[in-house]
């Protein structure tokens, strides 16, 4: 089968960062559904993946956003049959999507929206399980539960950002200020939902005094967190809390959040899997967005769509995701 994998850490412009390659179809052990992938879409923690040492000597493939269809299903698999068609983020540990066929654990998946077609669909499953569990597992907000409650989601035009807006403003009902820097990213913050949008690169508590908050329920950390840790301490309200997803450069104070009995959280979409610790839920997550998305509530991220599925296209979108100025999520369907 046609993939795209790398063998060693290169920099993008690396003509061999990313190679098109085969390999063999794989089995799918007991639990697995084998897909046949239709459509992904690319995240940073691909680019990190790819600059990392492999542990093993190989190919290594990348890819953890995915829709197609089950080809084929394990003795133990339950829910799925041939021919649905499916999405997922699939697990860190195992070979990824950017690959015609993937064997990924069923409990991590979900039917896909009726509505959508693959490359829509594609953008969506790694973002919107972090930003689910970021929301409801790490910062306990409940749909319906704590409407009126203030969100300010740092990073707000990115592709966690992006359906966090909409997770958060159209399903848990929450007063929702996203940062943004560009024209164009507040204008996509703003169509996500946004109810106000501020200035990463001004001063964030003055900011969001004008708007009449002095301080906010809960905060999400969509860029690395050590500029701003000094402002989210500021902001956040007593018994608020607090959810990082990108790594700090250096150990981040917790200090200042004693007085406010106010807590810090990580969320990373992989743990569930890496662990096998309650891997259903992200499957029954996406059985939920599958619905909100059916219903209308909630909309598909995709921003540009690059082609085929190749490691040319796939170089484009990691050099364009390296420059820090993508807005929502790229996505490529198809095999040549």
């Amino acid at each position: 089968m046609k993939a795209v994998g790398f063998n060693q850490p290169r920099a993008i412009e690396d003509v061999h960062a990313l190679e098109d390659i085969q390999l063999d179809l794989p089995t799918p052990g007991p639990r697995d559904l084998l897909v046949s992938v239709q459509a992904v879409s690319v995240n940073p923690v691909d680019t990190k993946i790819r600059q990392r040492p492999l542990e093993q000597p190989g190919y290594r493939v990348l890819g953890y956003d995915a829709a197609g269809r089950v080809e084929a299903v394990g003795a133990e698999v339950k829910n799925f049959r041939v021919g649905d068609r499916v999405w997922y983020a699939g697990a860190m540990q195992r070979q990824g999507s950017n690959a015609q066929y993937q064997c990924v654990d069923e409990r991590l998946v979900a039917l896909m929206p009726r509505k959508l077609g693959m490359q829509e669909a594609a953008a969506l499953p790694l973002t919107a399980l972090t930003a689910w569990e970021a929301l409801e597992d790490q910062l306990g907000l409940k749909p319906g539960e704590d409407s009126g409650k203030t969100l300010l989601i740092i990073g707000g035009a990115g592709g966690v950002g992006s359906i966090a807006t909409q997770l958060a403003s159209r399903h848990f009902g929450l007063r929702v200020i996203t940062t943004a820097g560009r024209e164009t990213s507040a204008n996509w913050c703003q169509a996500m939902g946004a109810d106000a949008i501020v200035d990463y690169r001004k001063p964030l508590p003055e900011q969001l005094a004008s708007l009449g908050l002095e301080q906010v329920d809960a905060i999400l950390l969509a860029q690395q967190p050590d500029e701003y840790w000094p402002s989210v301490c500021q902001l956040i309200a007593p018994l608020g809390g607090i959810c990082g997803i990108v790594d700090a450069r250096a150990p981040l104070d917790l200090n200042p959040l004693k007085a406010k009995s106010a807590r810090f959280c990580w969320e990373f979409m992989f743990t569930r899997a890496m662990f096998a610790s309650q891997m259903q839920r992200q499957g029954d997550i996406l059985a939920q967005l599958s619905e909100l998305v059916d219903a209308g509530t909630i909309d598909s991220t995709v921003s540009e769509g690059l082609g085929p599925i190749n490691a040319s296209n796939l170089k484009t979108a990691h050099r364009r995701l390296e420059s820090a100025s993508t807005i929502g999520k790229l996505v490529l369907a198809g095999w040549d």
